[in-house]
């Protein structure tokens, strides 16, 4: 199973991609366009974690774009996020998130969440 990492972070792309790499196939990408070009070479991950804030195309715009395109609009999305309002987790769920966690996380919270998604895909 393939995961997608999306934060302009490295620290923390890392970090998730060091806990699930130990069960998943985790790819980092640091902001939501080269992430959504790597999707369209023809890489289709079966779940996708992003931030919010990032440069070139934020998340909320790459979760937009996901649910958009016909063909990644099944891939269920996490959002890990500092941005801790009631309005930015609406906005994202609206958008077609899945999931929003927020930063600090506790990784084993993040496990459970991922598995509990790609259980239902």
């Amino acid at each position: 199973m393939k995961i997608l990492v999306v934060d302009d972070k490295q620290s923390l792309s890392e970090l998730v991609s060091q806990f699930l790499g130990q069960s998943y196939n985790v790819t980092t990408m640091e902001d939501g366009l080269s992430a959504l070009s790597w999707m369209q070479d023809g890489n289709i991950p079966d779940l996708i974690i992003t931030d919010l804030e990032m440069p070139n195309m934020d998340g909320f715009e790459l979760i937009k774009k996901v649910k958009e395109s016909g063909y990644f609009a099944n891939v269920p999305i996490i959002v890990l996020s500092c941005r801790d309002s009631s309005a930015d987790r609406i906005q994202c769920l609206k958008l077609g998130a899945d999931d929003y966690l927020v930063k600090p996380f506790n990784p084993e919270e993040l496990l459970i969440r991922v598995e509990k998604l790609l259980v239902r895909t």
